[in-house]
């Protein structure tokens, strides 16, 4: 008999452990942890899960960190990626994005929203779950996971793919303000290049001007991020130029080649096949011959593993009457006494491979919230912390209830 959750003892507990949760997200924000270089941060998460009582913990050849909690037949795993942006133009903050800032509300710092919050939630988690004696007929896979920012959801490709494991569902712990998210677009990285030749620049019709091949293709662009797609929940596909290069022997001289890098959100419907066409197509592309392909990813992780792959990140979305959804919004109602909101990303995140390549249901619940992703004064709520750490540590036996309707 699936045992119950015991709403108020999980809450009392999510609270009494505030304070632990603030310092260990305080001392992950202090590391400074961009992708590949995550090694710090991944000991540092290891540290912790080891004071608090996980069963197992393992740093896979990507380095990833993994913790275990109990040794039941159904696996549930809830995942952060645990790299972060750059912190930019050091005028824009008003802290150290590293010593990090708190108040009685708040903790702010490089990662506290993006996201090493859901870390610290989902370690504490485990230490309620192993408090209250709450293992049951499942295993709790946590998942500390590197090089998202770079290229997300590699990590996952690599612990589905190489390490073989495959979790009934996945709880992706990203910012929505302790809402529940069922979705998000996709998006894929793609680059068109345009050759030229060069000359003297006092003499610009010896050459061909790659640059000035760029700009009616630039223009076609333009035009056609108003024609994509749309999805009723997921919302419109969008494309934006957000690179540009080019060569040339000078700044008198003639460019001989010009590219520009292209960031395309895809929707529901939407293929990577297509939005390649749909550039190809162009008639200033195709007046120019110019080449449209989409980038691979190769960067080496902090252990030295080299796992390559094409930057295509699929949409994905689950039904709002999954069975994750009702675990989730059942075990919000218990704790709070109250109906969740259910959302969807506009960034992306891991989902994008373990639903989206792998077809394992991902549902979003994270402290913090999406616009503070990447911005100056990046902050979190304490008492986020302490809502998702209650629901993380309510949520698989709220599923194994769920599994006997």
């Amino acid at each position: 008999m699936t045992k119950q959750v015991p709403f108020k003892l999980v809450l009392e507990k999510a609270e009494h452990y505030k304070a632990d949760m603030t310092r260990f997200l305080r001392d992950m924000i202090a590391i400074p942890s961009e992708s590949c270089d995550e090694k710090r941060v991944v000991h540092r998460i290891k540290q912790e899960m080891e004071k608090v009582g996980f069963d197992k913990i393992d740093i896979d050849p990507m380095g990833n960190i993994l913790g275990y909690i109990g040794h039941g037949p159904h696996l549930i795993a809830m995942d952060a990626h645990i790299d972060t942006v750059g912190v930019g133009n050091m005028k824009n903050w008003t802290f150290d994005p590293y010593q990090g800032m708190e108040t009685e509300e708040l903790i702010g710092g490089r990662g506290a929203s993006d996201q090493e919050g859901g870390m610290a939630s989902m370690v504490y988690a485990g230490k309620i779950i192993k408090d209250l004696g709450l293992e049951d007929q499942y295993t709790l896979l946590v998942t500390g996971t590197v090089q998202e920012e770079d290229c997300d959801g590699l990590c996952w490709q690599y612990i589905i793919e190489q390490s073989g494991i495959r979790p009934e569902f996945v709880v992706s712990t990203e910012p929505t303000d302790c809402q529940i998210y069922r979705g998000q677009r996709g998006r894929m990285e793609i680059r068109i290049d345009v050759q030229g030749v060069s000359c003297h620049g006092s003499a610009p019709e010896r050459g061909d001007n790659a640059i000035f091949k760029m700009g009616p293709i630039l223009n076609e662009l333009q035009q056609l991020a108003t024609r994509l797609g749309n999805d009723d929940f997921l919302g419109k596909g969008t494309l934006t130029v957000s690179e540009i290069f080019f060569t040339s022997p000078s700044r008198c001289a003639v460019a001989d080649s010009c590219a520009v890098s292209i960031d395309r959100r895809l929707t529901w419907g939407e293929s990577w096949e297509g939005a390649l066409e749909e550039i190809r197509a162009l008639e200033s592309v195709k007046a120019v011959n110019a080449t449209v392909s989409m980038y691979q990813y190769d960067r080496p992780s902090w252990t030295g593993l080299v796992y390559p792959t094409e930057c295509y990140f699929p949409t994905w979305k689950v039904e709002e009457d999954h069975i994750t959804v009702k675990t989730l919004s059942h075990a919000y109602q218990g704790l709070f006494h109250k109906d969740p909101v259910v959302d969807k990303w506009t960034f992306s995140t891991n989902g994008v491979s373990i639903m989206g390549r792998h077809g394992i249901p991902v549902i979003g619940f994270g402290p913090g919230k999406e616009p503070e992703a990447h911005a100056p004064n990046e902050k979190t709520w304490k008492d986020h912390l302490v809502t998702c750490a209650a629901l993380y540590a309510s949520i698989p036996l709220a599923y194994l209830s769920e599994l006997k309707k």
